[in-house]
């Protein structure tokens, strides 16, 4: 899923920070979707991957009034897996594997596109029922080259099944990969690393090492190497080792990285090595050629234009 359906988003601010801790500081454009709001960090006209990690949107903290709701129609998508993590509020996961379920806070959906399928994102009735919030990250991992193809898959894992740590009383959540001692169960295809954490002021978290990785700020400021991260900023760091994440104030961080995988095609939903598997995949989602979602086959998102 992309919270932003074929929108056009503001123009990013960017800063290049050459042999220091922060190599990139990516200040995404705010978009309205009507009732809530979309940051996308990655891909970015100077930086398309950190790691396996191709594709970043925070969307909220945004409140959805009572009778309304989000609505993402079924959509395609091929050669890569689709993350999503819930702050706050529910989406309802319907695909073409006939999988249906909500993922609550806390919790992380893995949906590897593979070879292709289709999915919806929804509010579920009981969140349009009442105010709502919705807080969520949506990442995307590029697959590498050699399991693009595979069959497609969808994996749940449910809040307490994610290993949290505490590092001198700083709470971390690993979502992905291996840090500070423990190993998340969620699967990877290459090495992956994802972690959350909140900070109090003063509270410094050192940063695990991976051959990429960047710190996005979804709530307060951080430092890093004497630079100031600030909210809804990412900081794609350089290779420097001992890197550490001081906060100036209550922070909510995440880190994301691991190995590099090579560069990929992106349009739309679909990411490739291949231009021409991009290609089939318009010509596919045009002829109809994609699975249907079971119980949710009446909409779609039609191809772009652009």
């Amino acid at each position: 899923m992309s919270f932003i359906q074929g929108q056009q988003q503001e123009q990013d601010e960017c800063i290049d920070h050459p042999c220091k801790g922060i190599d990139l500081l990516i200040r995404p454009g705010k978009k309205d979707l009507g009732g809530f709001t979309v940051r996308r960090c990655l891909p970015h006209p100077q930086r398309r991957l950190v790691g396996p990690w191709i594709f970043f949107d925070h969307a909220g903290p945004s409140t959805l009034p009572a009778g309304e709701g989000v609505d993402v129609r079924p959509h395609p998508h091929i050669n890569l897996a689709t993350v999503t993590y819930m702050f706050e509020g529910q989406f309802q996961h319907k695909d073409s594997l006939g999988n249906d379920l909500a993922i609550q806070p806390g919790d992380i959906n893995l949906m590897v596109a593979g070879k292709g399928i289709v999915h919806s994102e929804r509010s579920p009735d009981s969140e349009r029922e009442k105010d709502a919030t919705l807080h969520a990250l949506q990442l995307w991992l590029a697959l590498p080259e050699q399991d693009q193809e595979i069959d497609p898959a969808f994996y749940h894992y449910a809040a307490d099944e994610i290993p949290q740590v505490d590092f001198d009383g700083i709470p971390i959540r690993v979502m992905m990969g291996h840090a500070f001692g423990v190993s998340s169960p969620v699967k990877t295809f290459a090495e992956t690393l994802y972690l959350e954490s909140r900070l109090q002021a003063g509270q410094s978290l050192p940063l695990p090492e991976a051959e990429e990785r960047a710190v996005y700020v979804a709530e307060g400021e951080v430092e890093i190497d004497g630079e100031t991260v600030p909210e809804h900023a990412m900081a794609v760091l350089t290779s420097k080792q001992g890197l550490a994440a001081k906060a100036n104030k209550a922070s909510k961080i995440a880190l994301i990285g691991g190995e590099n995988v090579g560069e990929r095609h992106i349009w739309w939903n679909f990411v490739s090595t291949s231009k021409d598997r991009i290609e089939q995949a318009k010509q596919d989602w045009q002829a109809g050629n994609f699975p249907t979602v079971p119980g949710d086959d009446e909409e779609f998102i039609p191809l772009p234009e652009k």
